[in-house]
């Protein structure tokens, strides 16, 4: 096996988790710090399809620009997603 798979691998298996978790969480801070996650190992990815443009731009608007609006967002508002009640 060579190193580039290995990277891969371990991308994919990183942005699996941290995808489940930004869903299962029910702390959006956390939620958004997940999906920031899934969009830097996005990034990597581009960057191993030698991608370099596209993998500036997700690693500089997914999980810069986007994490940063979200997380403004939520000191707005509150922290903890409410669960309605029935």
């Amino acid at each position: 096996m060579n190193i580039v798979l290995i990277v891969t691998v371990f991308c994919v298996v990183v942005m699996i988790v941290a995808a489940y978790f930004a869903i299962i969480t029910h702390d959006l801070v956390s939620s958004v710090l997940g999906s920031s996650v899934v969009s830097l190992m996005a990034s990597i990815l581009f960057l191993i399809l030698h991608a370099p443009d596209v993998a500036m731009t997700e690693a500089a608007i997914g999980a810069g620009l986007s994490t940063f609006v979200f997380l403004i967002a939520i000191r707005k508002t509150d922290r903890f997603e409410k669960h309605e009640e029935q």
